[in-house]
């Protein structure tokens, strides 16, 4: 019985020893990237791959915040849009050319925020074709109470760059697009 236990514990050693071991060369070949060409690479793919880094860092953050009030992150920037409509409100294809990322499926996205009464939908006269959306007093309510948290998750995301910073970083990415 003894030497079961014995045979057991260094079985068990031997594994933990060569487990770490690989978990210890796979993190190091990891960390020293998978490029075999040891040269550096160029500044602007350097520069697009932190962009993509970035912005999916960013992006899960904000997904985890929005969840908090039961929306998606794009949910929220047609909210906002209707917002700043009015009482005009806007078309689907108005909603769409505003929108920060492009939704191929804006309709379904609509219904689940007029299923929530978040905004209401209209056919517009004399065209019965044209369907206008605008937001009711309940997504006005909604992106109200949005406001101080999201400041505050701003504020922990990006604040420590400062404000000088930040406008320093707007004007640059302003510029990428523009190219």
């Amino acid at each position: 019985m003894k030497r079961r236990q014995a045979v057991a514990s260094v079985s068990l050693l031997l594994t933990i020893v060569v487990i770490t071991s690989i978990v210890v060369f796979v993190s190091a070949k990891t960390s020293a990237g998978l490029r075999r060409d040891k040269r550096p690479a160029p500044a602007g793919e350097t520069a697009l791959l932190n962009l993509l880094r970035t912005h999916e860092f960013l992006q899960r953050r904000q997904t985890e915040f929005f969840k908090g009030f039961q929306l998606t992150p794009t949910q929220y920037n047609v909210l906002r849009i209707l917002r700043g409509a009015g009482a005009d409100g806007a078309t689907c294809s108005q909603a769409a050319e505003r929108m920060i990322a492009a939704d191929p499926d804006i309709t379904r996205l609509l219904d689940r925020l007029e299923a929530r009464n978040l905004i209401v939908r209209e056919r517009r006269l004399p065209d019965r074709r044209v369907v206008v959306s605008r937001i009711t007093e309940e997504g006005l309510d909604l992106l109200k109470t949005i406001e101080k948290p999201l400041r505050g998750f701003l504020g922990r995301t990006l604040g420590r760059l400062g404000s000088g910073r930040l406008a320093q970083l707007s004007e640059i990415l302003e510029s990428i697009r523009r190219s």
